[in-house]
């Protein structure tokens, strides 16, 4: 690989990372979201054309932002306004300056932590339909691309980009200050905020496309802002149920990767890897989501799942009558095919891989699993289960044509390969 590949791959990582910081803060200052990423996007193009020669600095985060301020102050010049936003920008750094270095960062932190939890907010306001709010908030809050969105939502590409695009128009127009929504608003917005944080954690979690399998810095992001909301709105179990769930998964993320970042299944896994103090944490969320809710929603249901693996000290004293038992009401709470597909797999485990294989064939002609790896990828496992490896090998072989992670196709080829020498 070449210094400006490497640099290159570099620049990605920190756009991945610092995107959302950097969108969020941007908003704060033009009260736009639109030309904030607008501006955040021109600083990036500066990145890709300054720091293969340069090289990286050693605070990329602060370089891509002094670089969007300045295109902020061009383009207000440009629109006659430069006097009050420069007088904004100055008073910024003014105060800035009169802190101490340790008063700077801590109050950088607690501003980055409020304008991301304000973007979220913004990005899920009630102008905007569930979908394009979810689509707005990965876009803006994971730093994800139009296409890694796609896949979260098994749908076209082209569907999403017009939905982001008409979403920030219709934010635009709408004027949407940039503010947390007063407390009697909160209820009605928290189901999509929910649902956004959670696909920005999932695409951390098993990354759609690329070279990684993880990307534990959405992850991080996705928790810390679960953990900010479930504080602003310590009285909603769901919200509870949510961080509950993201925090046991999280738990297994040592395991989950060899030294080379290769994906180890969830039965391979070496739990004494498992981070206990998640663990912790997560169970404690759950049973406050219990206390609180009394019955347990899709998230709080979900938790409970995967509470019965954080509870199994090896893989073989996993309850999953238990987990088929926890599937069949959230199929009935909040029924789709990728939660059928799920609760096949726990049938399968619970009463042996024909009563999964039977379930899972009756989800082949569903059409928003057409292109879903994870379909034929369960299909292939049970085959092999039962002995059928030519069509176990077809299965894999497929699920690897599907998939756009490196790393998920390497190890659904390997699984295709163990057919044949089987």
């Amino acid at each position: 690989m070449t210094s400006a590949s490497v640099t290159h791959s570099t620049i990605d990582a920190v756009w991945r990372m610092e995107s959302p910081r950097l969108v969020a803060g941007l908003t704060r200052m033009v009260r736009d979201v639109g030309l904030a990423e607008d501006l955040a996007q021109d600083a990036l193009v500066a990145a890709l054309e300054r720091w293969p020669r340069s090289g990286v600095p050693d605070n990329p985060g602060a370089w891509l932002m002094a670089i969007a301020k300045r295109r902020a102050i061009d383009l207000f010049r440009r629109n006659e306004r430069l006097d009050r936003k420069h007088a904004e920008l100055g008073r910024e750094l003014a105060s800035e300056q009169a802190m101490a270095p340790s008063e700077v960062d801590s109050a950088a932190d607690e501003l980055i932590q409020d304008d991301l939890l304000r973007l979220v907010f913004i990005a899920c306001h009630p102008v905007l339909s569930t979908e394009a709010r979810v689509a707005l908030t990965l876009r803006l809050l994971g730093g994800l691309t139009t296409d890694e969105i796609a896949r979260a939502f098994l749908v076209p590409e082209p569907t999403i980009a017009q939905r982001i695009v008409r979403a920030k128009r219709t934010l635009a127009e709408a004027r949407v200050a940039f503010e947390l929504p007063v407390a009697s608003e909160l209820p009605a917005r928290v189901s999509s905020v929910l649902q956004a944080i959670y696909l920005i954690f999932n695409e951390g979690y098993s990354a759609t496309a690329g070279d990684d399998y993880l990307r534990p810095a959405l992850c991080d992001d996705a928790l810390r802002l679960g953990r900010v909301l479930a504080e602003l709105m310590p009285n909603e179990p769901e919200v509870h149920g949510l961080v509950a769930l993201m925090e046991l998964q999280a738990s297994r993320t040592r395991a989950r990767v060899t030294a080379s970042g290769d994906p180890i299944l969830l039965l391979d896994q070496n739990r004494a890897l498992w981070d206990h103090l998640l663990i912790r944490r997560g169970l404690a969320a759950l049973e406050r989501a219990k206390v609180l809710g009394g019955t347990l929603g899709p998230y709080g249901l979900q938790a409970a799942i995967a509470a019965c693996h954080a509870r199994a000290r090896t893989a073989d004293e996993t309850d999953w009558e238990r987990i088929a038992a926890l599937y069949d009401g959230l199929a009935e709470l909040s029924p789709s095919p990728v939660v059928e597909l799920n609760r096949a797999v726990a049938i399968a485990m619970a009463f042996g891989p024909e009563a999964g294989l039977e379930l899972v064939d009756e989800l082949t002609d569903e059409p928003s699993l057409r292109t879903y790896h994870l379909l034929p990828s369960v299909r292939g496992e049970l085959l092999a289960k039962l002995g059928r490896l030519d069509e176990a090998r077809e299965e894999f072989e497929r699920a690897a044509s599907l998939t756009r992670n490196a790393r998920q196709r390497k190890l659904l080829l390997d699984r295709a390969a163990a057919c044949q020498v089987e």
